[in-house]
């Protein structure tokens, strides 16, 4: 809920709560303006400021290590983490951003459920005075542009190099001129799984003989995953190569291959499934650290409510794991 008081007395209380935040609050080195309402939440100026944390969910080990991250390297900062889980819903999300919101949050890291719908969130938190900081999904700027929305910083992999680097291990283990096949297993719901697929086609397509017959919609889910690859590959027997757009759908993808006996025909590659070996199959994958980027999302997030300057968008290069390899825990897809 948004305080207003009178312009002196405003002007009195802000000063006697930005000196007691200098002497006394970790998370809180000095006084910023945000982009919305020329000040900060009151809240900031707490010894124990209230960050909120907008997540999907918690079934995909990346969303699990994202959180203990937050949670772990927030108390650290000195700052009372709320995580609010969507459970896959936009509607719930926006939920939870309006609850942020009446409990006057200081600022919020927000991972949306989808790209487009996401922008209502950071929208609401506008309107509120709230700094918004997005991770992992990119918010669609059309939707942005729309509804006059803005945050101050996005942080997650790179995900077009990503895709370009499973792309490029396709040529390097089959050949530069192999008859190659490809499917994708995707979710075109979202734009950081959009950049990913792009990436591996624009690899692909420095071999002439390389082609992808089709993009089907794993919702980040294994079991969905599992049922539209199975479709995918009997009606494409002759798909050589899969790419797995995320985690959930490399674990549906490697069981499809496995259920139809393909799996010395058809070799996977992916974002990386979590803590899972590589194989001759699951030729390879990319890994993304989401422990990593929460605290990346929570030291600038310090750095926006101390008044220094952070970057709009920060990309973090992956991790990429082969035949015999095995990620470690928290790098997954």
């Amino acid at each position: 809920m948004k305080i207003r008081k009178a312009f002196g007395s405003t002007i009195a209380v802000s000063l006697l709560a930005m000196s007691l935040a200098a002497c006394s609050n970790p998370a809180l080195e000095a006084p910023s303006a945000n982009s919305s309402s020329g000040k900060l939440p009151a809240s900031c100026s707490t010894d124990k400021p209230t960050i909120g944390v907008a997540l999907p969910n918690t079934i995909n080990p990346y969303y699990v290590a994202m959180q203990d991250s937050f949670k772990k390297h927030g108390e650290e900062l000195g700052y009372d983490v709320k995580v609010a889980i969507a459970n896959d819903s936009d509607s719930t999300q926006l939920s939870q951003v309006d609850s942020f919101i009446q409990q006057g949050v200081c600022a919020v890291a927000l991972n949306a459920v989808n790209s487009g719908p996401g922008a209502a969130s950071v929208k609401a938190l506008n309107a509120a005075g709230i700094p918004v900081f997005t991770v992992n999904v990119i918010i669609s700027p059309d939707d942005l542009k729309t509804q006059n929305a803005s945050f101050v910083q996005y942080v997650g992999a790179d995900q077009i190099a990503g895709g370009t680097q499973m792309g490029a291990q396709v040529l390097k283990d089959l050949g530069a001129d192999a008859k190659i096949v490809a499917g994708i297993i995707g979710n075109p719901d979202q734009i950081p799984t959009n950049q990913r697929d792009q990436g591996f086609k624009d690899a692909l397509s420095k071999n002439s003989n390389a082609s992808t017959v089709q993009t089907v919609n794993g919702k980040i889910d294994p079991s969905v995953s599992l049922q539209v690859t199975g479709d995918l590959l009997q009606g494409n027997p002759q798909i050589n190569v899969l790419f797995a757009d995320a985690g959930p759908h490399a674990v549906g993808a490697l069981q499809a291959v496995a259920q139809q006996g393909k799996a010395d025909k058809v070799k996977v590659y992916a974002f990386c499934a979590a803590d899972q070996k590589l194989t001759s199959t699951y030729a390879a994958c990319a890994a993304q650290e989401p422990a990593k980027y929460a605290q990346i999302v929570l030291d600038n997030m310090k750095k926006h409510l101390a008044g220094q300057s952070v970057e709009k968008e920060v990309l973090e290069p992956l991790k990429v794991f082969v035949d015999g390899q095995t990620p470690g825990q928290g790098e997954v897809g």
